[in-house]
């Protein structure tokens, strides 16, 4: 329970070593270990959501409802995107495929307001860094 809580207190979106860190303030015996194995019951029941961007750390998320992320591909910061998931994206998808569509996530990659203002990119740099992380198989959009 306080993985838990102390995961739905951030908005952080942090890896596993991050919530980790935060857990010992409270628990200071626990172990890395037991942080994982709990991470991973918490998503097998729903309560939280895995987060797992090609090529880099696996993020959790406290809130399980279904919601799109922003994340920046200078720095890896993970925020939730202010609109509502799309619905009609899946009927559509529904009607078209043989598929039971069971869901969908939807990952909008940029620069952040930090990124930006710390060391700003031109647009040719910014491409360059999207071109990358599609080489690597990084940009994706996944069921």
């Amino acid at each position: 329970m306080v993985i838990l809580e102390e995961l739905k207190k951030v908005a952080s979106h942090p890896a596993a070593d991050e919530l980790y860190e935060l857990v010992r303030r409270r628990l200071p015996r626990v172990s890395l270990g037991t942080v994982y194995r709990n991470l991973e019951l918490l998503c097998e029941s729903g309560m939280v959501r895995k987060l797992e961007y090609g090529g880099s750390q696996r993020r959790y998320d406290g809130d399980a409802t279904h919601h799109y992320h922003l994340r920046c591909v200078s720095c890896g910061r993970v925020e939730d995107a202010p609109i509502k998931p799309v619905s009609e994206i899946e009927e559509s998808l529904r009607k078209m495929s043989d598929y039971e569509i069971i869901g969908h996530h939807v990952e909008f990659v940029g620069i952040c307001p930090e990124c930006k203002r710390k060391a700003p990119r031109t647009a040719t740099q910014t491409k360059r860094a999207l071109r990358k992380e599609k080489k690597h198989g990084t940009e994706r959009i996944t069921n």
